[in-house]
């Protein structure tokens, strides 16, 4: 077939119809479709169309000093920081700030993971209506508003720093004991917890603001640009996605060293300091620097075309690749990946129950629902967990974790799509690996067998009267007083935990029967301390404590981090084989439909429960629950370590357990098509012939060898037969 070309008038662009050379050769002529405009391009109003469709500015406002910026590098800075912002946010901030929030908003853990979850309820139902419209309209422009939502619910997030007031971190002035006075009388205070519906509201807006960064934001570069450039574009994005959440750990784990009422009060004379146990740090100011960003990113987004000059050339290069063929359930041709408003529900039903019929398809799903629960859950309570096991601040928790989760995740996702490409691993293979990989990361979850030791409270696990070298660790029930305190009028309003020299802590001063303080001392001390007993070796003289929780002689911390690294390695280094099994288990054209519903279910199943989840084993692991007037329970002061180990290892072991399960029920029920089995007959006969005339000295290549034959079928012959058909060595 020789070429052909399309004239048009002097201002109009060629277009070439040009086969392939494996059509040539097979004698085949390829189709190629022209957009809808083509046949009217030579038409006034058409090209008045085309221009505007490729013309930056808003409305009417389209400036030619700023059509230097219709170029994919131009939306892919804009993305690439979108997306930055996005991980800060949603994978950073607020994983960082939970532990704060709950101790400012008297939360439970379940509701503070419910906050967390609200962002994917938010993006599953935002996912359809956004991909569906947004494909049919300007796709900069759905872009933009998406980027003003979530700017808008990170603006919402902060919203109670500046409606609720001060910050009262111990109700009244520090408390003494005072022989012979009466408990006072509780003061009543506005409830805070009501304000957990405010940040319900802030992550909703984020997961609906996200929602089309990764649909409409990933196709929009597609469509304008070359196939080769398409790929690194895409990467490049996709590394800033990783990004943004190591910047939310850190510059979050930095901001919580910072005082909450920063904006309200003198720091300077301020009691308490980021080690104190009812320290909370400015949390808000992320969501705020957040927020202002996402506002400027926003504008300049709306203003990009619909398409950007080039975008009909590339898509012709596109169609040329596509393999136009009779759908065999139909009979037809589907017109309606040409024209996405061409779109029938029952082909839409049809698909839909292949998918679902797939079993391979649908325990695929199940696995990644499960790996999916784990992470989001991990990743919300990480920091807390980290923090109350092992005495630190919330501050230095998350930094912990953000040194090893972010590289975890960035290299073990690279890791496991290289070791796809590298070793050509076909479906069965990357199950096979899926299967492998997940095995030693279920060993590991055994390090939470190891926990630390709780400090000794009095009242709560040690009663009044022991030390730290004869007390016996047991929970009590419910905290406790005794004869040293009973007259003292102490209140359980005033948390305010001290140390005392027989390595005891105590709920405040005044149950430690302190009468006074010492002046001028850091940390604050306390005297006259009836319930302070003498341990020989004490730093302090007999009876007296000093303020803050009693340091913790846990040393597994290094320990503990090494192995939670290998869980968030192994857990992400299976994540993009298990996609591509996914989209390569399913008929090519529904794919798109396929990921659509993967990402709702792992969704629905996994990373919206997953965070409730653990909120509530966690909080089943408190003994000591800050009490209101109203005797209604707040956030939690004490937790049980082992409990809380064993509860969050149980959750894991079990997720990780049903994940190999899926894994083992996917690859017992795939079955390859019968050509794609005859394909892998092939490429094994090829490669043992090309192994043995490699051993032999020959050398010569699999891909260039015309003699590895199977069945009396030459090399040459394959390729003559299947044009453009590649052999490679599939698991």
């Amino acid at each position: 077939m020789t070429n052909k070309k399309l004239s048009q008038s002097s201002d109009l662009a060629e277009y070439s119809f040009m086969p392939s050379d494996s059509n040539v050769n097979s004698g085949k002529e390829e189709r190629v479709y022209l957009s809808p405009h083509d046949d009217h391009m030579d038409t006034t109003e058409g090209r008045d169309k085309a221009e505007e469709e490729e013309v930056c500015g808003w409305l009417s406002c389209r400036p030619t000093p700023l059509q230097r910026f219709r170029h994919p590098a131009w939306v892919l800075v804009l993305l690439c920081w979108a997306g930055a912002i996005q991980g800060m946010v949603v994978n950073g901030f607020v994983n960082v700030v939970i532990s704060n929030i709950e101790r400012r908003y008297d939360l439970t853990s379940t509701e503070t993971g419910t906050i967390a979850s609200c962002y994917d309820i938010a993006s599953v139902l935002c996912l359809i209506p956004v991909s569906y419209f947004g494909g049919l309209g300007c796709k900069p422009r759905y872009l933009g508003i998406g980027i003003l939502v979530m700017g808008l619910g990170s603006i919402v997030f902060a919203l109670p720093q500046f409606t609720s007031g001060l910050y009262s971190f111990t109700g009244t002035d520090v408390t003494y004991c005072v022989a012979g006075s009466n408990a006072t009388a509780c003061t009543h205070k506005d409830s805070l917890s009501s304000y957990k519906y405010i940040f319900f509201l802030g992550q909703l807006l984020h997961g609906a603001g996200a929602s089309p960064l990764y649909t409409l934001g990933v196709t929009y570069l597609d469509e304008n640009l070359p196939v080769r450039s398409s790929s690194m574009y895409i990467g490049i994005y996709y590394a800033f996605a990783i990004v943004g959440p190591a910047i939310g750990y850190l510059a979050g784990g930095a901001f919580l060293n910072i005082y909450v009422d920063v904006n309200k009060v003198e720091t300077d004379s301020l009691t308490l300091t980021p080690s104190s146990p009812r320290w909370v740090g400015a949390w808000w100011i992320g969501f705020l620097l957040s927020g202002l960003l996402a506002f400027l990113v926003a504008f300049p987004m709306c203003g990009f075309p619909t398409k950007l000059p080039g975008s009909e050339k590339f898509k012709k290069e596109r169609e040329k690749e596509v393999y136009h063929r009779k759908d065999p359930g139909r009979g037809t041709e589907r017109e309606g990946e040409e024209n996405p408003q061409v779109c029938n529900a029952r082909t839409i039903l049809s698909s839909v129950k292949t998918l679902v019929t797939n079993p391979t398809f649908m325990f695929l799903n199940l696995a990644a629902a499960c790996e999916g629960n784990l992470l989001a859950g991990f990743a919300t309570f990480a920091p807390k967990f980290i923090e109350a096991q092992f005495s630190l601040q919330a501050s230095s928790a998350a930094q912990y974790v953000g040194y090893a989760a972010i590289p975890a995740g960035g290299g073990g996702t690279f890791l496991g799509g290289y070791l796809v490409k590298r070793f050509n691993l076909g479906v069965k293979g990357i199950i096979r690996f899926c299967l492998v990989i997940s095995i030693p990361c279920f060993l590991c979850v055994l390090i939470f067998l190891i926990s630390c030791q709780n400090v000794l409270f009095a009242g709560v696990n040690v009663n009044y009267g022991e030390t730290a070298s004869n007390g016996t660790r047991s929970f009590i029930g419910k905290f406790t007083t005794s004869s040293c305190n009973a007259d003292c009028g102490c209140t359980l309003e005033n948390y305010n935990p001290v140390c005392g020299i027989d390595g005891i802590m105590y709920y405040s001063p005044c149950y430690a029967g302190c009468s006074q303080s010492i002046p001028d001392t850091d940390p604050v001390q306390y005297q006259n301390c009836s319930c302070v007993t003498s341990d020989p070796g004490a730093p302090l003289p007999a009876y007296m404590a000093m303020t803050g929780k009693c340091e913790s002689s846990c040393d597994m911390l290094p320990l503990f981090m090494a192995v939670f690294f290998f869980i968030m390695f192994f857990t992400f280094v299976i994540s993009m084989p298990a996609l591509s099994a996914t989209l390569r288990c399913v008929p090519q054209h529904d794919s798109s439909l396929a990921l659509g519903i993967q990402w709702i279910i792992a969704r629905c199943l996994g990373s919206i429960p997953g965070p409730i989840l653990f909120g509530k084993m966690i909080d089943l692991t408190c003994l000591l629950w800050q009490r209101k007037c109203d005797d209604n329970e707040g956030s939690c002061f004490f937790y049980n370590n082992r409990n809380m180990s064993f509860n969050l290892m149980g959750i894991a072991l079990a997720g990780k357990f049903l994940s190999i399960l899926f894994f083992s029920l996917s690859l017992v029920f795939y079955k390859a098509s019968p050509k794609a089995e005859k394909e892998n007959a092939q490429t094994d006969a090829v490669t043992k012939v090309t192994k043995a005339n490699g051993d032999s000295g020959i050398g010569r290549s699999r891909e260039t060898s015309t003699s590895s034959i199977t069945n009396g079928t030459t090399q040459s012959d394959v390729n003559k037969n299947d044009p453009g058909k590649t052999h490679t060595t599939k698991l």
